[in-house]
């Protein structure tokens, strides 16, 4: 169905190829799962499916891409719309209509389906993706992952041959996430839709591929084959696979299903151990005071009678389904709502929807989940130049922090043609660089590989130390489980759940990590705590040296 011949791509003034040497084929009925570290190509390949590479893009093409037969050179988006369906990373960028429904039938319109299936293709779609009561909602209102949603449907409507998703469960809670990957699965198993889909967040999608290709480092060959082999020697890899090399399991599980059922041996080594405990922070004076706090927008009351208090040193996770009113409070906390009802107070009582500007970033900064609201620089280090400037810090300090999240990316390069994943990094970079007393990041591992979240986690878990707090709000468990010590809850705009991560996330079939799941009833939520406690340093403690605490 998808056809790889000899292909190379070279965008204009690049110093190397961005793919190079990729041969290879895509069965029809298949559902391909495109992995590999943060700008390596994966977009690039992605977007040569459906014939964006070259004719939008720019550059230069050397070899063949066909679909369905069609030879992408010779055929134009335009001429593939019957047979390719394709969502990018960013669902805004997708958009041509204002409402829900109206994205679901636009499609359909362009390529002139009866009025009657199109009715009954949009109502499907909006049962299939848990739409139907944002049917008439305009898009502009709607959360990330709400987006997100939308965007999916609108190509899924016309049913197209193949699919082409990058990052399609990135920005969506856990039980959305795996509402979407079902129906992609029906599609490959019932329809058999030819799905080519890049993910990082392997957790999620590995056991739903019937192949891997991975793309390793730029200039290497792909690879493609079993997930299970093809994991086994990948960079990236989900939480199950590293808990299994640590256990010795051979070839390794890609469900927690599967793991659980090779768990028996791995739990009998890790009995009587617990996890090292949490760092306290110094407690001291709360940087955010959020107290009985509700929002309106229009006549909508987003945030109902919100509490929360974060001191120096903690690192907090804001989590909840899409449209629970996450990013809402993030954006009050800096002054971008005011409060119908309740008090929101930073360090030294400042309120932020009365603050001037420039004292309300000595108190807080925010990474937005569209990381271009920060950019408008030419270059990567006119960005860095910039932030310095702003945050009054030595000249290089955002350029250090550049380099060590994203130590691939030429200073040169302009920040448009950055990966989504590589932008995000460098608007975290140009925030951090300020070190706020409170940062607050919105989806902050969107678009990044699990080496990539490594560095961040290692960044912020510094700056924690110093005494600053954070507060993110996320999807991502594997994060929260790794670097938060606590983890709050938000449903329909209220707080259900504060507490520490332990505690909230272990019982939540939605919210707990892998490892927790395979090691379940014990404490274990990271490949971290299992590899300290298993060498004895720094991971875990036995019972009776905590006096038997459980």
């Amino acid at each position: 169905m998808i056809r790889f011949e000899d292909v190379s791509v070279t965008y204009a003034d690049a110093a190397a190829p961005a793919l190079s040497g990729v041969d290879l084929t895509v069965e029809e009925g298949e559902l391909c799962l495109l992995v590999g570290p943060s700008g390596v190509g994966k977009s690039t390949l992605l977007n040569a499916v459906c014939g964006l590479v070259p004719h939008f893009t720019g550059g230069t093409l050397r070899g063949r891409v066909t679909v369905a037969g069609r030879d992408t050179r010779t055929h134009p988006p335009r001429d593939l719309a019957d047979v390719v369906g394709t969502v990018g990373q960013d669902p805004l960028a997708h958009f041509v209509t204002s409402t829900v429904e109206d994205e679901l039938a636009y499609g359909m319109e362009s390529l002139g389906v009866p009025r009657d299936t199109m009715r009954r293709r949009v109502e499907e779609t909006l049962d299939l993706l848990g739409l139907a009561d944002l049917r008439d909602r305009p898009l502009a209102t709607l959360s990330g992952g709400q987006r997100q949603r939308v965007a999916i449907g609108s190509v899924l409507t016309p049913h197209p041959r193949v699919l082409v998703l990058d990052e399609p469960t990135s920005a969506l809670d856990p039980a959305a996430a795996e509402e979407v990957l079902a129906v992609l699965q029906r599609l490959v198993h019932d329809l058999g839709t030819t799905v080519l889909m890049a993910e990082h967040r392997l957790e999620r999608v590995v056991q739903y591929a019937d192949r891997v290709l991975l793309l390793p480092a730029p200039g290497e060959p792909p690879v493609l084959g079993d997930p299970a082999a093809v994991l086994a020697r990948s960079p990236v890899r989900p939480p199950v696979v590293a808990l299994a090399g640590l256990a010795g399991w051979e070839p390794p599980p890609l469900s927690v299903r599967d793991a659980r059922r090779r768990a028996a041996g791995l739990r009998g080594r890790l009995d009587g151990l617990r996890p090292a405990p949490a760092a306290s922070p110094d407690g001291g004076a709360a940087l955010l005071d959020v107290r009985g706090l509700t929002v309106r927008r229009g006549r909508a009351e987003v945030l109902r009678d919100v509490g929360l208090v974060v001191r120096p040193g903690e690192t907090v996770a804001l989590m909840g389904r899409n449209g629970a009113g996450k990013t809402t409070l993030l954006r009050t906390l800096m002054g971008m709502h005011a409060p119908a009802a309740g008090s929101v107070t930073l360090a030294d009582g400042l309120v932020p929807h009365r603050a001037e500007p420039a004292a309300l970033l000595r108190h807080a900064g925010l990474v937005p989940q569209d990381p271009r609201d920060l950019l408008y620089e030419e270059t990567v280090a006119a960005e860095c130049a910039a932030a310095d400037a702003d945050a009054g810090a030595a000249p290089g300090a955002c350029a250090a922090l550049v380099a060590r999240l994203l130590p691939e990316v030429r200073r040169e390069a302009h920040p448009r043609d950055l990966s989504e994943g590589q932008r995000l990094a460098l608007a975290l970079a140009v925030v951090l660089t300020a070190a706020p007393p409170a940062l607050l990041l919105d989806e902050p591992t969107r678009g990044l590989d699990y080496a990539a979240k490594e560095r961040l986690a290692g960044v912020l878990r510094e700056l924690a130390d110093e005494g600053h707090c954070v507060l993110l709000a996320t999807h991502d468990v594997e994060l929260a489980a790794d670097l938060a010590s606590r983890v709050v809850v938000l449903a329909d705009g209220e707080v259900v759940a504060d507490g520490p991560t332990a505690e909230v996330v272990v019982g939540s079939p939605s919210f707990a990590p892998q490892v927790a799941k395979v090691l379940a009833p014990g404490p274990w939520l990271t490949v971290a705590q299992v590899a300290g406690a298993l060498r004895g340093v720094g991971g875990g403690v036995r019972d009776d040296v905590r006096g038997g605490a459980s």
